[in-house]
């Protein structure tokens, strides 16, 4: 563990050097922070997320009416998998150009569309026919496919209302593809249509078919993409929101108000999990031991190996993410909010059922009142922080804040 910390904490030392190092013009305004929103991937669990946001967006609305959205106070959103679905949602234009969905509208989506997204006759015939192993994926995606298109239409990266982060990863370049706002702005063959982004990082493997689609420039070049789940490189893109703003910064693609440095002191982040089941250890050396590749990737309704990579990767983020902002005394603007104790279908990433929908809601109804956890950088598991009151009170100082950064830039 010293190890890993240490390792952790040159990481954190480096990223804090490169963007203290990294000049920028100061903007005409009066804003103080660079805020940022980053949503976990995890399928229908998606509703836990969506059930914590309509919270702060209720908060901020108090503060500021109710036409306040989300993407009016974040700099950077960025979601992998459901989280980049929940990330377009709130930043995509309408025709007023104003966020296509408030907040509390997201549990609704999953509620309507859950079912048909991840139907139960599929799921079920998947677990009875052995043959589905190896013939094709647990759904075909046709209906995910054609609602976000009918949702997006022929919007693209470039028109977000904030900037966005969305990771996938290209399965023929064997690399990780990270859509945002400012590559889409700068170059024709990243600025895809929100709808196939949206499926390039949804397209968990075993879940839903590998996506294609290509982009194409005045010339006629074209650029393809063979895309699967943002969550095989970044199941947790907090780390890839705060690296972003960095380098837009470096290449001077972005301005930020008041500012002639940004480091973790002048950030506010905010990062979402949609809930794991690891404290439940349903795994465990002696069983695992006898698997081969099928027990890996599908064991009683479970897919191990995917479980494994999406937890290790969230979690060595906010790892990460925590070391900076503890080791600058700044931890109170660093808030994961992640539930880690996730049993029976609630922990599953396709059970769509009313009652396991209902009782996401639940979940992400009680993780308000839970109380700010940390990570403890000694052992690596979450803990309650004794002081800092409960996830619910955190998230209204959150509201405050933002509130107030966006009147100081207003007032420029």
């Amino acid at each position: 563990m010293n190890m890993i910390r240490t390792s952790v904490a040159a990481l954190a030392l480096l990223l804090s050097f490169l963007v203290l190092q990294s000049p920028i013009a100061i903007a005409a305004t009066k804003g103080k922070l660079v805020t940022v929103l980053s949503i976990d991937g995890g399928g229908i669990r998606g509703i836990i997320p969506g059930t914590i946001l309509a919270f702060l967006e209720s908060k901020l609305q108090e503060l500021d009416g109710p036409n306040a959205r989300i993407a009016d106070y974040f700099d950077v959103v960025a979601g992998t998998s459901t989280g980049g679905l929940v990330t377009t949602m709130l930043t995509a234009p309408n025709k007023n150009n104003r966020p296509l969905y408030a907040a509390k509208d997201i549990t609704n989506f999953y509620m309507e569309h859950g079912p048909k997204i991840f139907p139960e006759s599929s799921r079920n015939n998947f677990v009875k026919k052995t043959s589905n192993l190896f013939g094709g994926p647990k759904y075909d995606g046709k209906y995910l496919r054609s609602l976000v298109r009918t949702e997006l239409g022929n919007l693209t990266m470039k028109q977000t209302l904030t900037h966005t982060v969305i990771p996938t990863f290209d399965i023929k370049r064997l690399q990780p593809i990270i859509f945002t706002t400012t590559d889409a702005r700068a170059s024709v063959f990243k600025n895809a249509r929100l709808s196939d982004v949206c499926l390039g990082t949804s397209a968990a493997p075993t879940f839903f078919p590998v996506h294609y689609f290509e982009t194409k420039n005045a010339r006629g070049k074209i650029r393809t993409f063979d895309l699967v789940d943002g969550g095989v490189a970044a199941n947790n893109p907090t780390l890839l929101a705060i690296t972003h703003i960095s380098r837009e910064i470096i290449t001077r693609r972005l301005q930020y108000e008041d500012m002639k440095t940004v480091d973790c002191k002048k950030m506010l982040v905010l990062s979402l999990g949609t809930g794991t089941g690891k404290n439940k250890e349903k795994y465990n050396a002696a069983t695992a031991s006898k698997w081969g590749v099928l027990g890996w990737m599908f064991n009683n309704g479970a897919t191990p190996l995917l479980d494994i990579y999406s937890d290790a990767s969230a979690d060595i983020v906010d790892i990460h993410v925590s070391t900076m902002f503890q080791s600058l005394h700044n931890q109170k603007n660093y808030l994961r909010i992640q539930n880690d104790s996730m049993i029976g279908e609630a922990a599953s990433m396709d059970i769509s059922t009313i009652k396991n929908m209902q009782t996401l809601v639940q979940i992400g109804k009680d993780l308000l009142k839970k109380p700010v956890s940390r990570v403890n950088l000694e052992t690596g598991r979450v803990e309650a922080v004794h002081g800092e009151g409960t996830n619910e009170e955190a998230l209204t100082r959150f509201a405050k804040l933002l509130s107030e950064e966006r009147k100081l830039r207003r007032l420029g």
